[in-house]
């Protein structure tokens, strides 16, 4: 049954020769000066462009950098260097490529004012906080990238694995949030980064080695298979671990904000033509909006409603359509 689904997935009549998939994953292959110039050109072109999308907040900007970015080049050329058996220097290729990406975000953070909130922007905040479902679309699009590698009749969907995957963009959110001191976000981003990097070259390792290019088993070195293997299964548990932590606290979070929201419409209730707008909840502090005509009700009763639904530890601010802007104090007092 497995080997009726691959001969589907991928039919032997499309796949590629092992030497064309080493000409187009491997730098150091063929012209490899050329190809140098082209990926670290390009490269830099990319990180520029999505530098300038994420700073302005424009998604078809950075949707353009992820086209033109060729950083899942040595990426797929680890996969393959892997089931192959090769140096290729790929890895070597990727930290600087990283390096760089990174090095432009933080030249660029120097434009963004001081006091700015990064959070507010959609490509900082969409990017700094991962979950086992981006691990998961990862996984998937990595094994889509591999299959259109290794079957001459799908490069088409190339270019779509090129926006479905995230590469670029969070190395320049990791230099942005570096450049101005958010450390926190800049992990976050990087965590992003890594969980897409490990999903294409395993799910890569996956599909190369089904397609036939691995090297025959009496001719593997098995010591120098396992450690990478043992390597790689590493850094995939320590990032798993890292994104189910943040996916439950993200739930967490969710459940806190949807009791508070209830505790606060109750809090306004009695007031008349006062309504709750937004409830959420960034760095610690659940920030309350309400809509009210005059003097808010007394903040007191909404802590006390409170404690026992959300942390103790959270800091409850109101803010009014009046320009008010109340300190509550934290949940426990």
């Amino acid at each position: 049954m497995l080997s009726g689904i691959l001969e589907r997935v991928l039919p032997a009549s499309q796949l590629r020769t092992p030497d064309n998939l080493v000409q187009d994953l491997d730098l150091s292959a063929g012209d490899s000066r050329a190809k140098r110039s082209a990926f670290w050109s390009m490269l830099t072109l990319s990180a520029v462009i999505a530098a300038g999308g994420v700073l302005t907040d424009s998604t078809a900007t950075v949707i353009g950098a992820m086209i033109i970015a060729p950083l899942s080049t040595p990426i797929m050329g680890i996969a393959l260097g892997i089931v192959r058996q090769n140096q290729t220097g790929a890895v070597r290729t990727v930290v600087l490529g990283c390096l760089l990406v990174i090095g432009v975000g933080v030249v660029f953070s120097v434009v963004v004012p001081a006091g700015y909130d990064l959070m507010k922007n959609d490509q900082v905040a969409g990017r700094t906080s991962p979950g086992l479902l981006d691990l998961v679309a990862a996984l998937a699009t990595g094994a889509a990238g591999a299959v259109g590698l290794s079957r001459r009749d799908v490069a088409a969907v190339l270019p779509g694995v090129a926006i479905a995957i995230s590469l670029v963009p969070p190395l320049v959110v990791v230099g942005v949030c570096l450049g101005k001191g958010a450390l926190w976000l800049a992990a976050g981003a990087a965590v992003l980064f890594l969980s897409n990097l490990l999903a294409l070259v395993f799910a890569g390792m996956v599909v190369f080695a089904a397609s036939g290019h691995g090297i025959p088993r009496e001719a593997r070195d098995t010591r120098s298979g396992s450690r990478a293997r043992l390597v790689l299964g590493l850094l995939f548990s320590f990032v798993f671990v890292l994104l189910a932590a943040n996916t439950t606290a993200t739930l967490l979070v969710e459940v806190w904000t949807h009791r508070a929201g209830q505790a606060a419409d109750r809090w306004v209730s009695e007031q008349p033509n006062a309504s709750v707008t937004s409830v959420y909840t960034a760095s610690r502090t659940l920030h309350v909006e309400v809509r009210v005509e005059e003097e808010p009700p007394p903040v007191g009763a909404l802590l006390t409603d409170l404690r026992g639904r959300v942390p103790d530890q959270l800091r409850v601010v109101v803010e009014t359509t009046r320009g008010e802007r109340v300190e509550a104090g934290s949940v426990g007092g």
